[in-house]
């Protein structure tokens, strides 16, 4: 084989060009531009496609963005569905929320069907032409441009419509197709739902007014406290019980709710007799002159 003048090969470690060795410095950078050429490649491979609404992009409104950024905590998972209905419709259904099933292929294929006798793959609907929209507790994706029908509904590009229902507590669950429309000379699709938190309404915490006044008047309690305590101990140099803001008015204030309390929940009259009286000198009658001198000594 004959090589050229301009022909690189290895010689000792290090390329030659045409029997002439190339320069550690000319070897490293074409190693370096090797090495940049396929991390950008790479990175191209990894970055996945996105929905886009069907339309100019700056025709997209307010709304959609909001919708599809609502939609970004499902992107990641994939859903699958089989439907075996006899020798005629065995499939399995891939879907991906805002993502290619596969992104290998490039063909924005957001929903895809399997057969699974022939392994042929029929893409259902397409990222690339997608409308979003929502209602209270609801968002509905659709994906537009699939592959065209057959001998159903003229030949027209298949659709997919995907019915997501809230569901509190739940990332994503029950995917299931509903339906297939292709009785109809236009407008056919394919009907599936799934449950999700994401299509929830945002949770309003009111507080009633009694509430507010509660709060408000703990709040106070406890900064009275608080600040009182600290200049009681700071600033007055008061020690144990007397570092409570007041603490006469408020002991007074006890004692003053305890007579109220003993007053009344008195359960007798304040002038009943009492039940025990003690012995006077009137009931112990005079006393007895005898006297026990006998006892004495003589």
């Amino acid at each position: 084989m004959r090589l050229s003048s301009g022909s690189l090969f290895p010689v000792g470690g290090a390329w030659s060009r045409g029997g002439r060795r190339m320069s550690p410095p000319c070897h490293t950078s074409a190693l370096l531009l090797v090495f940049v050429a396929l991390a950008v490649a790479g990175a191209e491979q990894s970055e996945e496609r996105s929905c886009d609404v069907v339309g100019d992009e700056s025709s997209e409104s307010q709304m959609e963005r909001a919708l599809l950024k609502k939609l970004e905590p499902l992107s990641h998972m994939r859903f699958n569905v089989t439907v075996d209905k006899g020798k005629t419709e065995n499939y399995i259904y891939h879907f991906r929320v805002c993502r290619e099933v596969n992104s290998t292929s490039h063909d924005f294929g957001g929903l895809v069907q399997t057969d699974r006798h022939s392994g042929k793959t029929t893409v259902i609907g397409r990222i690339n032409e997608t409308q979003v929209f929502n209602g209270s507790d609801w968002i509905m994706l659709i994906y537009k441009g699939g592959d065209s029908y057959g001998r159903h509904c003229s030949g027209e590009k298949r659709r997919a419509v995907i019915m997501i229902s809230c569901k509190r507590g739940v990332t994503a669950s029950s995917f299931s197709i509903i339906s297939e429309e292709r009785e109809k000379e236009q407008e056919c699709f394919y009907l599936f739902e799934m449950d999700s938190s994401v299509a929830c309404p945002a949770e309003n915490s009111h507080l009633s007014v009694g509430s507010i006044l509660l709060i408000t008047f703990v709040s106070l309690i406890a900064v009275y406290i608080i600040g009182g305590f600290l200049y009681q101990r700071l600033v007055v140099g008061a020690k144990g019980m007397e570092q409570i803001p007041h603490f006469a008015f408020w002991q007074d204030l006890g004692n003053l709710v305890a007579d109220g309390c003993d007053f009344v929940c008195r359960s007798k009259p304040r002038n009943a007799p009492a039940a025990y009286r003690g012995v006077g000198d009137d009931q112990l009658g005079e006393e007895s002159e005898e006297r026990d001198d006998h006892l004495l000594p003589m």
